[in-house]
């Protein structure tokens, strides 16, 4: 079986993901269609650090932009998280709700 390549562009853009914009290497992962595994291969050779439950570093800085970037990145991950809270809330009460 032939392996996949991918171009430099798209493994940059991948990155980005995880380094930039704060989402986690399986979400990055998932949505771009490709393993965790080589996500973080790819993060490795640009030396970032990556494991499935890795978190980038917060930024520390003073810079009131940077800092409401990093707020707005927050807010919305935590409404991600919390949508799927309550998706496996419902999920959970509908298995249970289920005759075995």
């Amino acid at each position: 079986m032939r392996r996949k390549r991918y171009r430099r562009e798209f493994k940059e853009e991948a990155c980005k993901l995880v380094t930039g914009q704060g989402r986690t290497p399986s979400e990055a992962a998932r949505d771009l269609g490709i393993s965790v595994q080589t996500l973080g291969n790819w993060l490795r050779a640009r030396g970032h650090y990556c494991s499935v439950e890795h978190q980038p570093a917060a930024v520390e800085s003073d810079d009131p932009a940077i800092l409401k970037a990093q707020i707005r990145q927050l807010t919305a991950q935590v409404r991600r998280l919390e949508t799927e809270k309550e998706i496996l809330k419902k999920a959970t009460a509908f298995f249970a709700s289920q005759p075995t």
